[in-house]
């Protein structure tokens, strides 16, 4: 565990005495794929350097990271929302339960949890937002990198199963590549359906 930056949170109802949890997700702007979400409580005698927001690393860098944080932590976990679920969701809403199934997958049940971003699921423990927590909060950052490192995986994968597509490159966001991909070949069962520019292209299809 790991208390945040001195004079950052001084007006927050925390103390050292609570077992916090950061919570991040990754995966909310693709076009396809779920939305993936990480929940760490750090060793407050085991700490890690390096860790900051997943996006200011290379990928080398987080793919390194990730096995030392699943090492020194706590606990961790890792949970996601599918494609089915963020388009009748939206894809706020499944992010919010991607990260709610994080926490609740925790070994180790925390006391409050500090969330990246300006909202927060709704949980029985405490929870608080931070704009830009993943670069803040060092529980953020590792549930940031565990986050994004196990999309990034899951979509490799999904490129072997649609190779078309290009997954392993754009991890299924909206590039050039992609879309192109989209125009020749159609729309995938794993595209967001409820997304623009995959919604469109179904409905020229109509």
């Amino acid at each position: 565990m790991n208390a945040p930056q001195p004079g950052l949170f001084d007006d927050l109802p925390y103390s050292l005495e609570e077992i916090i949890c950061g919570v991040d997700e990754a995966g909310r702007g693709p076009l396809a794929g779920p939305v993936y979400a990480a929940a760490v409580i750090l060793h407050r005698e085991r700490p890690i350097e390096g860790l900051r927001d997943s996006k200011k690393l290379t990928e080398a860098r987080r793919e390194e990271l990730a096995p030392l944080i699943k090492q020194h932590c706590v606990a961790w976990a890792v949970a996601k929302a599918s494609e089915a679920e963020i388009d009748r969701l939206n894809i706020l809403q499944a992010s919010m339960l991607a990260m709610k199934r994080a926490v609740h997958a925790l070994e180790t049940i925390p006391t409050l949890a500090l969330i990246d971003g300006n909202r927060c699921p709704v949980m029985k423990i405490q929870t608080i937002a931070i704009v830009d927590g993943d670069d803040k909060i060092e529980s953020i950052s590792a549930a940031s990198i565990l986050a994004k490192t196990t999309r990034d995986e899951a979509l490799r994968k999904l490129h072997k199963k649609y190779p078309q597509y290009g997954f392993d490159q754009h991890k299924g966001y909206g590039t050039e590549q992609h879309l192109e991909a989209l125009r020749l070949h159609g729309v995938s069962p794993v595209h967001r359906r409820s997304f623009a520019p995959v919604r469109e292209l179904l409905e020229q299809m109509l």
